[in-house]
């Protein structure tokens, strides 16, 4: 008999010293940051603190996801280069005739129950000129995003579901959520 992933019990994990090792750094170099030095009480302070509040806040954090960088790196490329792209896009509709925009809402299905890749998709949608994920419906399983100017509603959720959560998915290893029969 075979029990779904989901169902099998996990142990407590343990609280190791570099148990969430992207917090630690990013713990680290922000107390570095904010002391506007790399003094060595800086830098010490820096490595205890590092250290000591993601061990403290470890049975309050979630496992760390395992994460396929190459592809992060990729989608990152592409969404700047489309954050660039779309600034002028705007820029352009905004300067010309105000005739020209041809706002739409698009329902954007969701493809997994994944809450980082889901709040990461949103999060690119609005930070992309042009759009805004207004609601992440998770009953319904999809996004609300507003667009500025929309020719082709289907074809601008396919591009968003192409460029930005299909590679979501990759990075984060994420099977397509099975669909219900409705």
């Amino acid at each position: 008999m075979t029990t779904p992933q989901n169902a099998i019990h996990q142990p407590a994990r343990k609280a190791g010293w570099f148990a969430h090792p992207v917090l630690s750094v990013l713990l680290g170099v922000s107390w570095l940051a904010l002391s506007h030095s790399v003094e060595l009480v800086h830098l010490i302070s820096a490595l205890l603190i590092g250290l000591i509040v993601p061990r403290l806040l470890h049975p309050f954090l979630t496992p760390a996801d395992r994460i396929d960088w190459l592809a992060a790196l990729r989608l990152s490329a592409v969404v700047l280069k489309d954050i660039v792209m779309s600034n002028i896009t705007v820029a352009r509709l905004v300067l010309g005739s105000m005739d020209t925009p041809r706002p739409a809402w698009l329902p954007v299905p969701l493809d997994t129950d994944h809450p980082r890749v889901n709040a990461l998709f949103a999060t690119i949608i609005t930070t992309t000129p042009g759009t805004v994920s207004c609601v992440v419906d998770e009953q319904r399983h999809q996004i609300l995003v507003h667009a500025l100017n929309c020719d082709d509603a289907q074809a601008m959720i396919d591009d968003m579901k192409i460029r930005y959560e299909a590679p979501l998915m990759k990075i984060f290893g994420q099977p397509p959520r099975a669909r219900s029969a409705a």
